[in-house]
């Protein structure tokens, strides 16, 4: 299957040819001649810097509510709350006090980092294509050709915005604004795209 347009070889169920960005129904991929008249539908939006800054604060606060939500009972019901009730700063720790709060922060830290992970990626991969901020925006994550993303792509972008807080200056967020298909630099290197589509 070939695009309309320029001619580039067509991945089966492609949404949008990846050479030009018309995007098309399956019916509009067809086979050579190139000259053949199809209908096609507007080019592709990709989800631009702003629009995705805000899904991400619309994000960060869904996120936090629901680890709140699970932390809170967890922290009374694990007899927590009533040990650090007993805890006095004017009073010296003992060792395993101290121990104590430190294997809880690191269980917290590790639970935050697994609830931030599936959130992301099982949203991402859903029917949705999108975490709640991302659809309350119209945006949605896809593969390079405009299909839904796997589970696992969805994981590799996640763990990939680590080498993007990497880089200085926040530039490789940044690169959502300027770059072509306005990919992040996590997006590049997990081969996908944030489309913008009207509800």
């Amino acid at each position: 299957m070939y695009c309309s347009k320029c001619g580039a070889l067509l991945a089966d169920g492609a949404m949008f040819c990846a050479a030009c960005g018309l995007a098309f129904s399956t019916a509009a991929a067809i086979v050579r001649p190139m000259n053949a008249q199809v209908a096609t539908v507007p080019r592709v939006e990709y989800g631009g810097f702003w629009l995705r800054f805000l899904a991400y604060l619309i994000d960060s606060v869904v996120i936090v509510l629901g680890v709140c939500v699970l932390a809170i009972p967890l922290f009374f019901l694990t007899g927590l709350g009533a040990f650090l009730s007993e805890i006095h700063p004017e009073e010296d720790w003992n060792e395993n006090g101290v121990w104590v709060l430190i294997a809880v922060f690191f269980l917290f830290a590790a639970a935050s980092l697994v609830i931030t992970w599936l959130y992301h990626a099982l949203m991402e991969s859903s029917e949705w294509q999108a975490t709640v901020g991302k659809k309350a925006l119209g945006l949605v994550v896809t593969d390079m050709e405009g299909r839904r993303v796997g589970f696992w792509r969805a994981t590799g972008r996640h763990f990939a915005k680590i080498v993007t807080n990497m880089v200085p200056a926040f530039i490789g967020f940044i690169m959502a604004g300027f770059t072509e298909k306005k990919q992040a630099l996590h997006d590049m290197i997990a081969g996908c795209l944030i489309l913008h589509r009207e509800s």
